[in-house]
């Protein structure tokens, strides 16, 4: 018989990427690609404050129940995603410019599970047990910024980015969006360190 912990571990992660992208980047688009960003960058600003609140809420909430509100859940998870959609356009791992909305069907999407029971204990020290991934999630990041540099050019002449840094531009998101939800309590899960997309 499995421990908790085991069964855990061999269930998937509640927040997955989907990625259908082709590869193919439109030249002219990304080659503007971070001015063609910035009002996502604006609109994003102006809803991470409301997810901000939204998530003190949501810790307060967890904490006294042991779940979170499905209300509070969804809001924060339909924010994920369109972070997600967002920094997929900007890194080049999608072409097509994303909606405002962050709904679903973006080449590059994040699904997140409905809400769970979860430990009030882990919920209390959330941020603290989180410091690890975070500082994993920066560094990949920070690869996937560099990497992004190199697609770029590769858009611009080639008109298409190459799969092997598409795909770890993509995991370092997944990690990093998995992060995110751990941290906004969608989920109760440590980020997956599962390579693949």
């Amino acid at each position: 018989m499995d421990t908790p912990a085991v069964q855990a571990a061999q269930e998937p992660h509640p927040i997955k990427l989907v990625v259908t992208d082709d590869l193919r980047r439109n030249r002219l688009t990304a080659f503007f690609r971070l001015l063609l960003a910035l009002p996502h960058y604006i609109w994003i600003a102006l809803w991470g404050i409301f997810a901000m609140l939204a998530l003190i809420l949501n810790w307060v909430a967890t904490l006294i129940s042991g779940r979170p509100p499905a209300a509070l859940h969804n809001f924060l998870a339909r924010f994920l995603c369109y972070s997600t959609h967002v920094t997929a356009y900007a890194f080049l791992i999608a072409n097509p410019f994303p909606g405002f909305l962050g709904r679903p069907g973006y080449p590059v999407d994040l699904e997140v599970g409905p809400p769970e029971q979860q430990s009030r204990l882990t919920v209390f020290f959330r941020i603290f047990l989180a410091l690890p991934a975070l500082l994993v999630s920066q560094i990949l990041r920070y690869l996937s910024q560099l990497l992004a540099v190199f697609s770029w050019f590769t858009a611009v002449i080639l008109g298409r980015v190459p799969r092997g840094i598409r795909d770890f531009a993509a995991f370092a998101l997944r990690f990093e969006q998995q992060t995110m939800g751990y941290v906004y309590l969608l989920t109760g899960r440590y980020p997956s360190f599962e390579l693949g997309i």
